[in-house]
């Protein structure tokens, strides 16, 4: 899941207005589009979309009428966009094992508990000041790493070869409501930190939520996975014109935004099918009485007093 910002002049296209687009990196007048993209070894296209409309938008129904704006389209948070598309893709016929997201996402507990109500397993990335069990800041956390529980991992392919980087993870403690079917555990809960090799102060944390028996490995690949979404972008914008319209209406949004993705969905398996025929592919520490303990060949926080 992530959004990516549509540059627009003039206030008149749907959802239109000065608002942060991480596509500019920073304030632009623009409208925000929120998606989901379908990521597997065998490649990965776009698969939903949602235009985000501000406040400013919803709380003026004539203009939004003026823009076809449906009547009960009210407002809906990026995050609450994002869950109505994780929702129709566990629905659809997708085979899906886990979800993904940016610290935007991630950090929103709703979203999070959606998918462990759905019993999806995720690895979203959250800020360094989110809440972890055991410390009042996930930084904090890790700050008590030992050295020993960093490891270095690839978490997947980019343009110059593996992305390497130092990884920890811990086991969290389970939460009885969501971990357990009855009295047997189902569920596991992680925190991870990516450090970066040659800038150690630059630093990522993620939360986990995955089956008993995956690996550190397995969340790793995961994490990395998300970037599949900012490729989708790169490539339906530079080959199927994701952002190049002039239509103003919101019902001409969802079109020419879907025609763009199905185009880029249509080249994603057309590049498969290349593939297996053999062409060429197409081109700071803060204290706590909680511990981090070597069980096997992973680490677990323990925390003192009784199961959460």
């Amino acid at each position: 899941m992530d959004d990516t910002g549509f540059i627009k002049k003039g206030t008149t296209s749907a959802g239109v207005q000065r608002q942060y687009s991480g596509t500019a990196g920073r304030t632009e007048n623009c409208q925000i589009g929120v998606f989901a993209a379908y990521a597997t070894t065998l490649g990965r296209a776009l698969v939903d979309r949602e235009l985000y409309l501000p406040k400013s938008w919803t709380e003026d129904r004539e203009r939004c009428r003026t823009a076809k704006v449906p009547d009960e389209r009210g407002f809906a948070t990026k995050g609450e966009l994002a869950r109505h598309m994780v929702l129709r893709a566990l629905a659809s016929p997708l085979p899906i094992a886990w979800v993904t997201a940016d610290s935007a996402y991630g950090q929103d507990n709703r979203f999070r508990r959606l998918l462990e109500q759905s019993g999806a397993g995720y690895v979203l990335a959250v800020p360094k000041s989110q809440f972890s069990v055991g410390c009042s800041r996930i930084e904090d956390l890790f700050a008590q790493a030992p050295d020993e529980a960093w490891e270095q991992i690839s978490c997947g392919d980019g343009a110059k070869g593996p992305r390497i980087y130092h990884w920890a993870a811990v086991r969290l403690p389970p939460v009885a409501e969501f971990d357990y079917q009855g009295e047997v555990p189902h569920r596991m809960r992680w925190a991870l930190a990516r450090r970066s090799i040659s800038r150690p102060d630059e630093i990522a944390y993620y939360l986990a939520y995955a089956p008993l028996q995956v690996t550190v490995q397995e969340l790793v690949r995961v994490a990395g996975a998300r970037w599949a979404i900012e490729e989708c972008f790169q490539a339906a914008k530079n080959e199927c014109g994701l952002d190049q319209y002039e239509v103003r209406r919101y019902t001409g949004w969802y079109r020419h935004i879907t025609l763009a993705m199905l185009a880029h969905a249509f080249l994603a398996a057309t590049a498969h099918q290349a593939r297996e025929k053999g062409a060429q592919p197409v081109g700071r520490s803060g204290s706590s009485s909680s511990q981090w303990r070597r069980f096997g060949d992973s680490w677990q926080l323990v925390v003192p007093g009784p199961r959460t």
